[in-house]
Protein backbone atom coordinates (compact mmCIF):
# COMPACT_ATOMS: atom_id res chain seq x y z
CA UNK A 1 0.00 0.00 0.00
CA UNK A 2 1.18 3.57 -0.59
CA UNK A 3 1.85 5.46 2.10
CA UNK A 4 0.49 8.88 1.18
CA UNK A 5 -2.34 10.22 3.17
CA UNK A 6 -4.95 9.90 0.19
CA UNK A 7 -3.77 6.50 0.14
CA UNK A 8 -4.41 5.73 3.33
CA UNK A 9 -7.15 6.89 3.79
CA UNK A 10 -8.65 5.84 0.55
CA UNK A 11 -8.15 2.04 2.00
CA UNK A 12 -9.90 3.08 5.60
CA UNK A 13 -12.77 4.02 3.70
CA UNK A 14 -12.42 0.84 1.77
CA UNK A 15 -12.14 -1.13 4.76
CA UNK A 16 -15.16 0.38 6.80
CA UNK A 17 -17.54 0.61 3.06
CA UNK A 18 -16.75 -3.59 2.78
CA UNK A 19 -17.67 -3.87 6.46
CA UNK A 20 -21.17 -2.12 6.35
CA UNK A 21 -22.40 -3.78 2.83
CA UNK A 22 -21.32 -7.27 4.13
CA UNK A 23 -23.12 -6.08 7.56
CA UNK A 24 -26.30 -5.30 4.71
CA UNK A 25 -26.37 -8.49 2.53
CA UNK A 26 -26.30 -10.94 5.61
CA UNK A 27 -29.26 -9.36 6.65
CA UNK A 28 -30.32 -9.77 2.70
CA UNK A 29 -29.83 -13.56 2.94
CA UNK A 30 -31.23 -13.76 5.86
CA UNK A 31 -34.36 -12.10 5.49
CA UNK A 32 -35.04 -13.93 2.53
CA UNK A 33 -34.34 -17.30 3.81
CA UNK A 34 -36.88 -16.73 6.43
CA UNK A 35 -39.30 -15.26 4.27
CA UNK A 36 -38.66 -18.71 1.82
CA UNK A 37 -39.20 -20.92 5.20
CA UNK A 38 -42.58 -19.31 5.83
CA UNK A 39 -43.56 -19.70 2.50
CA UNK A 40 -42.89 -23.21 2.02
CA UNK A 41 -44.11 -23.97 5.83
CA UNK A 42 -47.21 -21.96 4.39
CA UNK A 43 -46.53 -20.18 7.39
CA UNK A 44 -49.88 -17.05 8.36
CA UNK A 45 -46.32 -14.70 8.66
CA UNK A 46 -45.33 -15.83 5.19
CA UNK A 47 -46.69 -12.24 3.62
CA UNK A 48 -45.59 -9.98 6.49
CA UNK A 49 -41.91 -11.95 6.40
CA UNK A 50 -42.12 -11.71 2.72
CA UNK A 51 -43.17 -7.53 2.87
CA UNK A 52 -39.61 -7.46 5.11
CA UNK A 53 -37.73 -9.72 3.08
CA UNK A 54 -38.79 -7.15 0.36
CA UNK A 55 -38.36 -4.12 1.49
CA UNK A 56 -34.68 -4.85 2.50
CA UNK A 57 -33.72 -6.09 -0.76
CA UNK A 58 -35.35 -3.07 -1.96
CA UNK A 59 -33.05 -0.79 0.37
CA UNK A 60 -29.57 -3.06 -0.57
CA UNK A 61 -30.45 -2.57 -4.10
CA UNK A 62 -31.26 1.15 -3.76
CA UNK A 63 -27.29 1.76 -2.35
CA UNK A 64 -25.88 0.07 -4.63
CA UNK A 65 -25.23 -3.16 -2.49
CA UNK A 66 -26.23 -5.37 -4.79
CA UNK A 67 -27.32 -4.47 -8.10
CA UNK A 68 -30.95 -3.03 -8.84
CA UNK A 69 -31.37 -5.92 -11.82
CA UNK A 70 -31.14 -8.82 -9.02
CA UNK A 71 -32.99 -6.96 -6.59
CA UNK A 72 -35.74 -6.71 -8.70
CA UNK A 73 -35.65 -10.82 -9.84
CA UNK A 74 -35.27 -11.20 -5.87
CA UNK A 75 -38.97 -9.32 -5.37
CA UNK A 76 -40.57 -10.91 -8.51
CA UNK A 77 -38.91 -14.81 -7.62
CA UNK A 78 -40.34 -14.28 -3.80
CA UNK A 79 -44.03 -12.51 -5.00
CA UNK A 80 -44.08 -15.47 -7.51
CA UNK A 81 -43.32 -18.03 -5.15
CA UNK A 82 -46.20 -16.71 -2.53
CA UNK A 83 -48.34 -16.55 -4.98
CA UNK A 84 -48.16 -20.12 -6.40
CA UNK A 85 -47.86 -21.41 -3.01
CA UNK A 86 -51.33 -20.09 -1.62
CA UNK A 87 -53.47 -20.98 -5.27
Amino acid sequence: MADHKSAIKRHRQSQNRALRNSHFKSTLKTAIKKALAAVEEKSAQAEELLKKAISTVDKTGAKGIIPKNRAGNYVSRLTRLLKSRQS
